[in-house]
């Protein structure tokens, strides 16, 4: 059984130049993969700032950006976290996001996601007020498709912590007010899932009252601990078998564009091969597919280095052979690589 892909720009940190979405659109194209949503964390006009309206010079890249994915024949969105709104959705938060939406459209989107997660959910009557906001939206907005991510997206106790006790039953709740078309984001049983399995996409999908549309974290290398590692290994833990329990599985990529490429074409190998798939020899076909065989032998060698031992705790000659190495290559993957030994992709809270 086939399974929608696509790519949500979900992370936080420096988000990709325009050059490299097109990238990773135009690679990802020929292996499955059928949308791209426009999601960086670090975009204000879609989080805290999100009643103003991008700077003109972003909303024309946008609009450029949509109309690429439209010739190259892959749906374009965007994901709004409009901050807080639940909280009081009145006159005038109503008169903001009906201008934003209107934004929207003119860049032409197939696909809108409102977000709703990393915010404070421990309020009353949450999944009503969530859904009250949804279907206003879906009758205003020009979308073919709307997705919400829920305030909860995952069992994983660490929302909890950060965001609240989430309400009793939120999630049956959310789904049976919510219009059945309203596709809904979930991650797993963690934030970044090792893996999924068919029983535990049965259960969600009986909570939510629809099929779970897959936001995996992984590659996505974003929070202090893993910007110190790439995450670049084939998937595991996503067997096909899950395919007839998802709307659809959107990869959350890394901070590397060319090199969250890597990964990204074994998902859709396994799928394809389903028992028959090898991680080990699906990460050879997709890294000679991105970077040529030379390079992707040089980073079949070092992935124990970049995956598992991390940058912090490189021994310095370690680091100066890595970076005399890939200077070697005049790659946009391997630049990369020196950019992440250089410690470019390094994250900081104040980014956050």
């Amino acid at each position: 059984m086939t399974i929608e892909l696509g790519i949500i720009e979900g992370y936080y940190g420096t988000p990709w130049s325009w050059a490299a979405r097109e990238y990773v659109i135009a690679t990802l194209k020929p292996h499955g993969y059928s949308y791209f949503i426009y999601a960086p964390k670090m975009d204000p006009f879609l989080r805290k700032r999100w009643r103003e309206n991008h700077p003109a010079e972003m909303a024309a890249a946008l609009a450029d950006l949509s109309g690429f994915c439209r010739r190259n024949g892959i749906r374009f969105g965007v994901g709004l976290s409009p901050f807080e709104l639940y909280r009081d959705f009145n006159d005038e938060a109503k008169t903001d996001l009906a201008r934003k939406l209107a934004e929207f459209d003119r860049w032409g989107i197939d696909d809108l996601a409102i977000l709703f997660d990393d915010m404070r959910g421990d309020l009353p009557n949450l999944a009503q007020t969530q859904s009250d906001i949804l279907h206003w939206v879906k009758a205003r907005t020009k979308a073919t498709r709307l997705i919400t991510c829920p305030s909860y997206y995952t069992d994983d106790p660490q929302l909890d912590r950060f965001f609240g006790i989430r309400p009793p039953n939120y999630l049956e709740d959310l789904g049976r007010l919510l219009d059945k078309s309203v596709e809904i984001f979930w991650t797993g049983e963690e934030v970044c899932s090792r893996e999924y399995s068919p029983g535990h996409l049965k259960r969600v999908a009986e909570q939510i009252g629809r099929k779970p549309f897959l936001w995996d974290n992984y590659p996505v290398n974003d929070g202090a601990r893993m910007s110190q590692f790439l995450h670049i290994r084939a998937f595991t833990g996503r067997p096909a078998s899950n395919a007839p329990h998802l709307s659809a599985h959107s990869v959350n990529p890394a901070l590397q564009a060319v090199l969250s490429c890597i990964p990204a074409i074994s998902l859709a190998e396994s799928y394809a091969r389903g028992d028959a798939y090898e991680y080990g020899a699906a990460f050879d076909h997709a890294a000679n597919t991105v970077l040529g065989p030379d390079l992707a032998l040089a980073f079949k060698r070092d992935l124990l280095f970049f995956q598992d031992v991390g940058r912090t705790r490189l021994q310095e000659k370690t680091v100066e052979r890595l970076k005399e190495r890939y200077s070697r290559f005049d790659h946009p993957g391997a630049h990369e690589v020196l950019g992440f030994l250089n410690g470019d992709y390094e994250f900081h809270e104040e980014i956050a």
